[in-house]
């Protein structure tokens, strides 16, 4: 297999513009980007090529200044996977899998990334994969408190047992009461090419727009998404969404040495 992991990154956003270069302070007191840490830890995973996927100036410039290589991409992408669609045609060797580590997940461990990659060479009908975590109570309540407050934050996902997702929404799916049986969905996805050319001929769907989450075109199109249940293994996991996710991550870079 030729894995490939793509971060894509924009400046604009409605609820935090210019995201992927907001500031985290790690375990030592050292300030990153969010941008430089996202590379980081998808420069962790073993045996595979990394690129900031961006159509924006400031984060070319930032990303390149920490060493990432960069691909420039238009600006009509309405989402990350449609922006690794449209950076496909610019890699110079073929890829089997491509990896989107959405720019907004530092927190990703190595092991998340690789669960995708077994899976996808495991099952080679497998056309797109991504990343669930069974949630303890600590993790369950945080989840809640967004939704409680308000907040446009993490998302959940619901599935069969053979593991192929029946939604994923930005509400706490199922009855937040369930406990165990809520699965906060990680901010990754892989996919094989063919799968991520037949994304971006399709329009936008229903489902995606309302909830705002791009993996829902893949099943409003009847393309399934294989879900991956993943192990936490003593790694806390967030996303930044809002600026108020800011000292939550940090207080977890702090507890987990990251530096």
């Amino acid at each position: 297999m030729k894995p490939v992991i793509f971060i894509p990154a924009r400046y604009p956003s409605v609820r935090f513009p210019g995201k992927p270069l907001a500031m985290l302070k790690g375990a030592t007191g050292v300030s990153r980007s969010l941008i430089q840490r996202s590379w980081e830890a998808a420069s962790a995973v073993p045996d595979v090529t990394v690129h900031v996927l961006t159509d924006d100036d400031r984060i070319a410039d930032a990303a390149r200044d920490f060493g990432a290589s960069v691909l420039m991409t238009s600006d009509a992408p309405r989402n990350g996977t449609e922006r690794c669609a449209e950076a496909l045609s610019q890699l110079e060797t073929p890829a089997d899998i491509i990896i989107n580590l959405q720019g907004d997940a530092p927190l990703t461990p190595p092991h998340y990334v690789e669960a995708l990659i077994a899976e996808m060479a495991r099952d080679p009908d497998v056309q797109m994969a991504t990343p669930v975590l069974r949630t303890d109570p600590e993790h369950l309540t945080a989840l809640q408190a967004d939704r409680k407050a308000g907040r446009v934050g993490a998302t959940t996902a619901v599935f069969r047992p053979d593991g192929d997702a029946l939604y994923f929404s930005k509400e706490v799916l199922p009855f937040a009461d369930a406990g165990p049986t809520v699965f906060h969905h990680v901010g990754c996805y892989a996919y094989r090419p063919a799968a991520l050319a037949r994304y971006a001929a399709l329009p936008p769907g229903t489902l995606e727009q309302i909830e705002g989450l791009e993996q829902l075109r893949f099943l409003e199109n009847g393309i399934p998404v294989r879900c991956v249940e993943v192990e936490a293994r003593g790694r806390a996991f967030w996303e930044l969404n809002n600026p108020s996710d800011i000292p939550l991550i940090e207080d977890i870079m702090a507890r987990e040495g990251i530096a």
